[in-house]
């Protein structure tokens, strides 16, 4: 029988090398992540593989699986060893090789197969790795199975069986790179930058874009897993200012950055501007709802509220539907109510038929947002962000907290505002007209001014976004007041960035 894995083996050691180590916290909400060698070693992912090979079989799937790799040092011989744990199992294992996440999602569709396992850290930094996990195409894993493959993986409870085997997949990239390029050319002339942070994107995402006929402007796509410049994570300033620059040096119509593992897109328009990703899917859901009138629509808690009050959308009979930051979730939630498209805060989008499969891929978002200025060839990018209406918006701010205390953070906080709330107490001044606790707390006083906290799911962090219709002013008020309830806390860090 396979060993029941520890939580903690001291490096160096016989112990370490031969037997498995898996620390608790990396099963998070719908996905995996761990530090690599500190938190989980290579026996500890085959324990994986044999665990979710177990699973694969409790849920009545069949034993076949996609997996894939990001381009980290370390993740291919991660994969060999969740691959030999699956075998272990019994699964069929269709290997992609080095690839985006989504097209390992893609990969289900075209190969046939029912399950996905792509082994990826997305933007974390070097020294992650984690597994994106499904069963059901398109969605992804969410905290009910995450939750059973923890107790399987922890607890030991393994079950092995015949008929496990192992194929690569030859020339995969190619497959997934003419499905999305088998479609007319952009008839707009576009010059854009493909800004990739030195992520996994930088091996196919300009290959997409000068098939679809743009002229392009690469921008760090060497792969490098040291990330020398910044973590490719186009929700972070740091990513979004080195776009901007660029797009100012060349004079690009438009700046598109891609994440780690490419299942997220990001925007700097042609003045230089970042555009948060919530109000880039206001402005797809404008232009999709013109083609699809009374279309429906998943947001994250996170994303701006011009959703629901935005009149243009209002006009075509959009209908929106806000719901638990979380690619899993927002995923499944865009499935079950058969929505055009879903849209997080965080950049990951989600579109059905007839634009997408369902999944978060970057490249897909890159293709609908020049296929909306293709739509509206008079408009620059900085046009149509200028035709929405005026708010107040941070980015997504992250101050640290151990995984272990974040959500008794969170907890407490929720339960500060509840207090506030019950008694009449203001907040910046103001009555509290609403609390929102679907995921986290999203405080609302009355001008509209409103302010979230919620716990990461992938990491040691928590998550604050702060939006105010009313005055930059308004919005930097509602700041204060909501890291000062955080503030109450000691187990609250410095943030990664702030306003």
């Amino acid at each position: 029988m396979y060993p029941k894995p520890a939580p903690f083996l001291k490096t160096n050691t016989y112990e370490y090398e031969s037997a498995p180590m898996v620390k608790a916290t990396g099963f998070r909400e719908y996905d995996a992540r761990w530090l690599f060698e500190k938190e989980i070693n290579l026996m500890g992912v085959q324990a994986l593989g044999i665990g979710l090979g177990t699973l694969l079989h409790e849920m009545g799937v069949k034993p076949e699986l996609a997996t894939g790799h990001d381009f980290r040092s370390y993740s291919a011989s991660i994969k060999y060893a969740l691959a030999t744990g699956l075998m272990a199992a019994g699964v069929k294992v269709h290997d992609i090789g080095l690839a985006l996440s989504p097209m390992a999602y893609f990969a289900q569709f075209a190969l046939d197969v029912p399950a996905v396992a792509m082994v990826t850290a997305s933007h974390n930094d070097n020294g992650w790795t984690g597994v994106k996990m499904g069963a059901q195409r398109p969605v992804t894993f969410g905290p009910d199975e995450m939750g059973r493959l923890r107790d399987i993986v922890l607890g030991g409870k393994f079950r092995y069986a015949e008929g496990g085997g192992y194929r690569f997949v030859e020339n995969f990239p190619d497959v997934y790179l003419n499905d999305l390029t088998n479609r007319p050319k952009i008839r707009r002339k576009l010059k854009v930058v493909a800004a990739c942070g030195n992520g996994t994107a930088g091996a196919f995402a300009p290959k997409m874009l000068e098939r679809l006929g743009v002229e392009v402007i690469p921008m760090d796509t060497d792969l490098d897993w040291t990330f020398p410049k910044y973590n490719p994570n186009p929700e972070d300033m740091e990513m979004l200012h080195a776009m901007a620059e660029k797009v100012k040096e060349t004079g690009a119509d438009i700046a598109l950055g891609f994440d780690g593992d490419g299942d997220r897109c990001g925007v700097v328009d042609n003045n230089g501007d970042e555009i948060f990703a919530d109000k880039i899917g206001v402005m797809l859901a404008r232009d999709l709802s013109k083609l699809h009138t009374n279309a429906t629509f998943v947001v994250d808690v996170k994303s701006t509220g011009l959703f629901a009050t935005d009149p243009a959308l209002q006009a075509l009979g959009a209908k929106t539907d806000y719901w638990k930051t979380g690619h899993s979730y927002i995923k499944r939630r865009v499935a079950d109510l058969n929505a055009l498209a879903g849209f997080e805060k965080s950049g990951h989008f989600f579109f059905n038929a007839p634009v997408g499969r369902g999944y978060d891929d970057g490249l897909v978002t890159a293709i609908a947002v020049l296929d909306m200025l293709d739509r509206n060839p008079t408009k620059s990018m900085a046009d149509l962000y200028a035709d929405l209406p005026k708010t107040w918006g941070t980015p997504t701010m992250s101050p640290h907290c151990d995984d272990e205390k974040k959500y008794g953070v969170v907890e407490r906080v929720t339960a500060r505002f509840r207090d506030m709330q019950a008694r009449g107490e203001l907040l910046t001044g103001q009555t509290i007209r609403d609390l929102v606790t679907v995921n986290g707390v999203r405080v609302t006083v009355e001008d509209g001014t409103w302010g979230l906290v919620r716990a990461s799911s992938n990491k040691p962090e928590l998550v604050v976004v702060v939006e105010s219709p009313a005055s930059e002013q308004r919005m930097r008020e509602m700041f204060r007041a909501v890291d000062g309830v955080l503030r109450e806390n000691a187990d609250v860090g410095a943030y990664n960035q702030t306003i």
